[in-house]
């Protein structure tokens, strides 16, 4: 599986991208691509797309806290053709393996999942905990959207493992997501803030 990452707006990749993350994250549910080039434009994030075949199969969005030293998994999706094939759980691997080369003072993963009790979030939950993160008690809960948040997070040395506060690790989240969604130097436009 080919894994190709840009902290550059690149036009193609994202085309590839695109598909999977419109098939997976409803109008509601994902930023703008307005609000994604911004993104780029700022240097907040870096595009993963992953290639089976000559077709992407999976993609991501994250970004490096520097405060936290924890890389914020924004968004991550595999192409509903592609599931269930261990796709999801190697890409989650090459993020880990990527950071650490990238940023070699990353602690860490951080992800957050929605909060309500559904069979569907609760599927999600499985899923990252199989892939050894770790769900916190702590109910975030955004001004801007209905939906709650619960954190995950993937500790790098068990030694120094990482705090289990879900209200601190969203520290880390909730700066990535103002920085995203804010129009100018001195406002916020909305979004997941």
């Amino acid at each position: 599986m080919e894994h190709l990452t840009t902290d550059r707006w690149d036009e193609a990749l994202w085309a590839e991208a695109d598909v999977i993350y419109r098939e997976a994250f409803p109008e509601h549910g994902r930023k703008s691509e307005a609000i994604v080039r911004r993104m780029f434009e700022r240097g907040l994030c870096t595009l993963h797309v992953w290639r089976m075949d000559g077709e992407a199969a999976a993609m991501a969005l994250t970004a490096f806290d520097d405060r936290s030293g924890l890389l914020v998994i924004d968004y991550i999706a595999v192409r509903r053709s592609r599931r269930g094939q261990g796709i999801g759980r190697r890409c989650v691997l090459q993020l880990r393996d990527w950071i650490a080369g990238a940023k070699p003072g990353c602690c860490g993963i951080v992800i957050e999942v929605e909060a309500e009790e559904k069979e569907e979030n609760a599927g999600r939950i499985r899923f990252w905990e199989s892939a050894g993160f770790r769900l916190t008690e702590y109910v975030h809960v955004y001004i801007w959207v209905p939906e709650t948040y619960r954190a995950m997070s993937l500790g790098f040395d068990a030694s120094s493992p990482l705090t289990d506060d879900g209200k601190e690790l969203f520290k880390a989240i909730t700066r990535y997501h103002e920085r995203a969604y804010r129009r100018t130097k001195g406002g916020c436009s909305g979004g997941k803030v």
